[in-house]
């Protein structure tokens, strides 16, 4: 199937809870997994919550890389978007997966860009407040 690009939508359990909260170390395993990958980095920013978690994106010419971290949880949901074929976002994933030394990944690999949506009416749903 020819596609745009690959998303891969990932959930990270028992990761290492100081690891989660460690805005440097979330940062460098962010900018070192799009580098493992062999993308081209573009724009690095990242923000750390009180009293804990982190979130950041590293824009990449080729999409981006994205991760929210709960350290009160021991998890981490990370996005890796690349355009291409050229970019496995899978390396990303996986390398982050390791350097958060999740016990558990739930993933998803969804193709992007494979043809216009149709959004049938009957599959609309509205809410009224």
């Amino acid at each position: 199937m020819d596609t745009m690009g690959r998303h891969v939508i990932a959930e990270l359990w028992g990761c290492n809870v100081e690891k989660l909260n460690d805005l440097k170390f979330i940062e460098k395993t962010m900018v070192d997994a799009a580098l493992e990958a062999g993308a081209e980095i573009r724009e690095v920013a990242f923000h750390k919550f009180a009293p804990m978690g982190v979130s950041g994106v590293v824009i990449i010419s080729e999409s981006h890389l994205t991760i929210h971290s709960f350290p009160e949880h021991s998890y981490a949901s990370i996005d890796v978007y690349t355009c291409g074929d050229r970019i496995d976002p899978n390396v990303a994933a996986n390398y982050i997966t390791k350097q958060l030394e999740a016990t558990t990944r739930e993933s998803v690999q969804v193709p992007r860009g494979v043809g216009p949506v149709v959004i049938e009416p009957t599959k609309i749903e509205t809410y009224s407040k």
